[in-house]
């Protein structure tokens, strides 16, 4: 009975935001009288990556990449991401929706040999490759955390080795390849504390992916965080992403006209929460 309460999938439906409302928005950029546009990186927050109170390590890498000020996104939701909350987060390509997860999962990380405890999955081998290597960017100075990259099309063997000799904290993969080695039992997922798609409504919209995420989902423990990012996500598609979740701070997705506001005690700011 346990198990079978463990596996519960979480039916409530994401809240919708106001469609009125965003078209008023399409609207007024529309409106040159109105002053709403914002051009190039939009949104650069005037507090700067200290403020999140990160690991020293992560602070000096940030620093030697040029970066001195977060983006709106970066504001609204890394805080919340390192108190290890459930998170949507659709926001326009450029926003910096990358460095929400990669930043908030390496500030939660106390790497542990041979224990996988985070997975995150993204639909194409070319963006697994990027979500790598801005891991090793921003993990530069934290020597003991490893990071890999599985995809297909690379001869399983290889990757089966690497697990065997050197297994990551971090693992970055396409869910066609990440599942084949978890059948296999050469990738353990009982460790992982950090579950994150990346472009999930790609994976989300194809059924036959979409099925391999839920049975690599169901491979790893019930207590867990899980981060979702997206430049798109439909209405058909949030509550897909929402059975995925327990507690959910939806970020980038405004004007949700129809939430309860409910926040947990360790929050300090919440777009929107839903309760399981």
């Amino acid at each position: 009975m346990g198990e079978a309460k463990d596996a519960e999938v979480y039916e409530e439906d994401l809240v919708d935001y106001d469609e009125e409302v965003e078209n008023a928005v399409d609207g007024a950029a529309a409106n040159p009288s109105v002053d709403v546009v914002k051009k190039g990186y939009v949104g650069i927050h005037s507090s700067g990556f200290r403020d999140f109170l990160l690991k020293p390590e992560l602070l000096r890498a940030i620093q030697d990449c040029g970066f001195e000020h977060p983006s709106e996104v970066q504001h609204e939701c890394i805080p919340q991401a390192i108190l290890g909350m459930d998170v949507i987060c659709q926001a326009k390509s450029g926003m910096g929706k990358t460095a929400v997860f990669v930043l908030s999962t390496l500030q939660q990380i106390d790497p542990v040999a041979g224990q996988v405890a985070a997975l995150v999955l993204c639909h194409t081998r070319e963006l697994a490759y990027q979500i790598c290597n801005e891991f090793e960017r921003f993990s530069k100075y934290l020597s003991e955390t490893k990071v890999a990259v599985f995809y297909g099309g690379v001869h399983i063997k290889k990757h089966k080795d690497l697990l065997k000799n050197e297994c990551p904290h971090i693992v970055v993969g396409t869910p066609g390849r990440i599942l084949a080695l978890a059948r296999d039992k050469d990738l353990s997922l009982k460790n992982v504390r950090h579950f994150i798609l990346d472009e999930c409504d790609k994976m989300l919209d194809s059924l036959d992916m979409r099925r391999d995420v839920q049975e690599i989902f169901k491979m790893t423990p019930h207590d867990k965080q899980v981060m979702m990012f997206s430049a798109t996500l439909s209405k058909e598609i949030r509550p897909v992403c929402k059975k995925f979740m327990q507690d959910v701070m939806s970020c980038g997705l405004p004007h949700f006209s129809s939430a309860s506001s409910y926040l947990k005690p360790s929050s300090l700011l919440v777009v929107m929460l839903v309760h399981r």
